[in-house]
């Protein structure tokens, strides 16, 4: 059987994260629990419709599935993208917001502090396994949460930076102390950069829309 996907590679080395999140959970988080995702999206799609779709569209696709064989193919292809999407939202190396990006949460947020609140409080409350999200919805930029694999993606909503909130992310590093978490990876290797190209993407899709 073909392999249409494959575990993408890491945007930095294992331990490039540390004291923030551990090399040993980077190595379980990414190598058990992320594989494990891609290996059975291969598994389920196999020669279904699905096979020759790049993984968005079947995130999109399946989102609002009602059959059990749909609703296994969004968790696991949403789980992929999400992963994905999380990885390259860290960044070991120090960031602030800049340009289009700073001007948007000034207006939305007033200041950089006062997001990171909202994005922490998001992750705290998230009952359960789910995702924190900072995204571009109707022209501003916004705090989002979603349970267990959801995705604001699935909507069509622009995802700017995503953080992990299942167990799985933080327990070897933190226990049960999910906000000390959050604290910690908020504070220190948010990838604003990756935040800016992903808002950036809007103003791509506007100029290619009009002409």
């Amino acid at each position: 059987m073909s392999t249409p996907f494959k575990l993408a590679p890491l945007p930095w080395n294992e331990k490039a994260l540390e004291p923030v999140i551990s090399a040993k959970t980077i190595t379980f988080h990414y190598h058990k629990h992320h594989q494990t995702y891609v290996d059975t999206l291969n598994k389920l799609v196999g020669k279904t419709k699905f096979a020759g779709m790049k993984l968005e569209e079947i995130v999109q696709a399946t989102a609002e599935a009602s059959g059990e064989q749909e609703k296994k193919i969004f968790d696991n292809a949403a789980q992929v993208w999400n992963h994905d999407f999380y990885w390259r939202s860290l960044t070991p190396g120090k960031t602030e917001p800049g340009g289009k990006l700073a001007s948007a949460i000034a207006r939305d947020f007033g200041e950089v502090s006062s997001l990171i609140a909202e994005l922490a409080e998001a992750g705290k409350t998230q009952f359960g396994s789910g995702w924190a999200w900072l995204v571009s919805k109707d022209g501003k930029l916004k705090i989002e949460k979603t349970a267990e694999a959801k995705t604001p993606m699935a909507k069509g909503i622009n995802c700017l930076l995503a953080i992990d909130v299942w167990e799985h992310a933080y327990y070897l590093d933190y226990q049960n102390e999910r906000p000390k978490y959050l604290e910690s990876l908020l504070g220190r290797i948010l990838n604003w950069d990756y935040a800016a190209e992903n808002l950036a993407k809007e103003d791509h899709a506007v100029r290619a829309a009009a002409e």
